[in-house]
């Protein structure tokens, strides 16, 4: 993610952990942090919520009163609530190869207008599926989003007529992105613990049940109580996806916890329901970056 703009100011260090370039906008401020040395527990917090995105190195986020310590990496979504303390730990840093950050600061009331407006386009309010819960999101991120945050740099950084206003249309778009995980994981969570009630929660359950088979989707619609049509149109709505592609995601996250466990790949392959064992390896390698026999390591 290079602009002239940007690049020139990155230049100009003004300390060597998390060195901070800012452009800020209407309800955003979006920054690069560069770190050229390895650091422990840094704090990092934020009065407004914070989106993150690694976009080289490595760090580790320790946010205890979640009991959360994790590594976060490129390619990765890391979503910070408001006030919310976390600790970061930079282990690779160094002079040759920085460890890069991007957060983008996005106010409470631009969030709540979205998720509103939403709401309303859809007339799901009574589900409260568009509702922002303070809580800490940790995903990985699309080609879809990876597209839009590298948007989002060159719209902060470099300076144009329209910028306020093409700006604001793509926080629109991050923050429906948002609550779209957000949904879907509070939905998964819910599920399991029974606490969450509403059709498409019922759906979610039945396909987490049932990973290895293939995807009913009549017998969604009967548990959702829903006409084939008006399920895929609150699906999508609510995960930004189709009911097989988020089975797809949902066994290939299953499949990554197996081998980092130590299961043997073939096991985790077929055993979640993947027909051919070199469609499932292109399928993780798209979704994670890396080959399952290197997830094993």
């Amino acid at each position: 993610m290079h602009t002239p703009r940007l690049d020139k100011k990155r230049q100009q260090l003004d300390v060597l952990i998390e060195n901070k370039v800012a452009f800020a906008a209407d309800n955003s401020e979006l920054s690069i942090y560069d770190t050229y040395e390895s650091a422990q527990k840094v704090a990092l917090h934020s009065d407004e919520l914070l989106f993150c995105a690694m976009l080289s190195g490595k760090k580790i986020m320790h946010v205890d009163s979640s009991q959360y310590h994790n590594a976060f990496l490129p390619h990765e979504s890391f979503v910070i609530a408001p006030k919310q303390k976390v600790l970061i730990d930079f282990p690779q840093a160094s002079l040759n190869t920085p460890t890069t950050c991007l957060a983008i600061e996005i106010s409470k009331e631009k969030i709540i207008a979205v998720s509103e407006a939403l709401n309303l386009q859809q007339r799901i309010a009574s589900d409260g599926l568009f509702e922002y819960t303070p809580d800490l999101v940790h995903t990985k991120h699309n080609a879809q989003t990876q597209q839009l945050l590298e948007r989002m740099v060159h719209l902060f950084s470099e300076q144009g007529a329209e910028r306020h206003y093409l700006i604001d249309l793509s926080l629109n778009e991050l923050i429906t992105r948002l609550l779209q995980q957000q949904s879907r994981d509070l939905l998964l969570a819910s599920s399991q613990t029974l606490q969450l009630k509403g059709k498409i929660s019922n759906a979610i359950e039945y396909i987490e049940s049932h990973l290895a088979e293939e995807l009913d989707i009549n017998e969604l619609c009967k548990i959702a109580c829903m006409s084939r049509s008006k399920f895929y149109q609150q699906f999508r709505l609510a995960f930004g996806t189709t009911p097989a592609l988020f089975q797809r995601q949902l066994r290939l996250q299953k499949a990554r916890s197996q081998l980092l466990k130590g299961k043997a790949i073939s096991s985790v392959c077929f055993d979640l329901g993947f027909n051919s064992a070199s469609h499932f390896s292109r399928l993780f390698k798209q979704a994670f970056g890396i080959a399952p026999r290197e997830c094993r390591h």
